[in-house]
C-alpha cells in the first residue's frame, strides 16, 4: 500500500513553515524541508529557517533536511533524494505522517514524479575532457543523452552542463524515491501584491535580526566570496555590500526586487507542475482550517 505524504508548497513569504508546523502538530507528523539552501549550517536568517515556528504548544515539531551540510560542501538533487528517502523511512517507521514543505519546485517534483538520478564522479578524467569543449557542443551532447531536461538552467551554465552529462554517462546505480507514495499537495496562494508586501516587510525584519552579521560570520569561517555568490540573493548581494561594491540602499533595493522575481519564478514552476497533471489544492493564504479539512478528508480517503 502506498505511503501517505502531505506536500505544502508555495512561493517565498507565504507562511509555509508556520502552517506546516501547526498541521504536523495536529496530525502527528514530522517535516521534511524541500529547500535548496536550508540544508546549510550557519545560514539561518538568509534562508528563512524560522526555527521558532517549529514550536507549537511548547512542543518542537521534528524537522529533517535542515542544517545537514557545511556551506563549503556541495548539495544537489541526488543528495536531496538520498536524504529524503532516509527521512521518509524514519518518519513512517515511527508511525508519523510526513510533510514535505518548501519552495524548491525541482526538489518537490523529484519526489512526486520519482525522478531517477545517478551519482557521477565529477573529478574523473571525463570531466577534464568535457571542460575542453565549447558550451554549444556540450549542450548538444546533453540533449542527445537526455532529450527532456527537468531544469533548463542546466543548459545555460557550462559547469552545470558538464555535471548533467556526467550524471547521464555514469555507470553507477540510479537513485529515486524508494517507496511508493500517495501524495496530497496543498499550495498556498496569495496575490502578487500581498506577496511583494510580505517580502519587503520580512526583508527589513531579517536585516534587523542580523542577516549582515550572518554573512560576515560565514566569511570569517573561510567561506569564499565565489561560494557566497553561488547561493544567490541575500548571500550574494550582502557580500557585494561588505566589499563596498554596493551601498546599503542599493543592496536593499536590488535584493527586494530579486526576491520578488524569485517568488514569481516559483509560482511559474508550480503552475507548470499543475499543467503537467499534478493536482494542487490551492488555499488562500496560510489558512490552517482550510488546510486541516483538506488533509482530514484526504486521510479518510475522500479528496473531494
Amino acid at each position: 500500500m502506498p505511503s501517505k505524504l502531505i506536500v505544502i508548497l508555495g512561493p517565498t513569504a507565504t507562511g509555509k513553515t508556520k502552517l506546516s508546523a501547526l498541521l504536523a502538530y495536529e496530525f502527528h507528523g514530522e517535516i521534511i524541508s524541500a529547500d535548496s539552501r536550508q540544508v546549510y549550517k550557519g545560514m539561518d536568517i538568509g534562508t528563512g529557517k524560522d526555527l521558532k515556528d517549529f514550536f507549537v504548544e511548547n512542543k518542537k515539531i521534528e524537522s529533517h533536511l535542515i542544517d545537514i551540510v557545511e556551506p563549503s560542501e556541495e548539495f544537489n538533487l541526488y543528495l536531496f533524494i538520498k536524504y529524503f528517502n532516509r527521512a521518509f523511512n524514519e518518519i513512517t517507521g515511527r508511525g508519523k505522517l510526513p510533510f514535505l514543505v518548501g519552495g524548491t519546485g525541482l526538489y518537490i517534483n523529484s519526489v512526486l514524479k520519482q525522478y531517477s538520478l545517478k551519482q557521477a564522479d565529477f573529478s574523473s578524467m571525463k570531466k577534464k575532457d568535457l571542460e575542453a569543449l565549447p558550451i554549444a557542443v556540450l549542450r548538444n551532447i546533453l540533449l542527445n543523452l537526455k532529450s527532456k531536461i527537468h531544469n533548463t538552467t542546466d543548459l545555460l551554465d557550462k559547469d552545470r552542463i558538464i555535471k548533467a552529462i556526467l550524471i547521464e554517462i555514469s555507470e553507477e546505480e540510479s537513485l529515486s524515491v524508494e517507496k511508493e507514495i500517495s501524495p496530497f499537495v496543498i499550495g498556498i496562494n496569495l496575490s502578487r501584491e500581498e506577496i511583494k508586501k510580505r517580502i519587503t516587510e520580512r526583508l527589513r525584519r531579517r536585516f534587523n535580526e542580523g542577516m549582515i552579521d550572518e554573512v560576515k560570520k560565514l566569511i570569517e569561517k573561510g567561506i569564499t566570496v565565489e561560494r557566497l555568490y553561488s547561493f544567490g540573493l541575500e548571500y550574494k548581494l550582502i557580500t557585494k555590500y561588505l566589499q563596498n561594491e554596493l551601498s546599503y540602499q542599493e543592496m536593499f533595493e536590488k535584493l527586494n526586487g530579486q526576491i520578488h522575481s524569485f517568488a514569481k519564478r516559483q509560482m511559474t514552476w508550480f503552475r507548470k507542475m499543475q499543467r503537467e497533471g499534478m493536482e494542487i489544492n490551492w488555499i488562500e493564504g496560510p489558512d490552517f482550517e482550510s488546510a486541516r479539512m483538506l488533509i482530514k478528508n484526504y486521510l479518510k480517503g475522500n479528496k473531494s
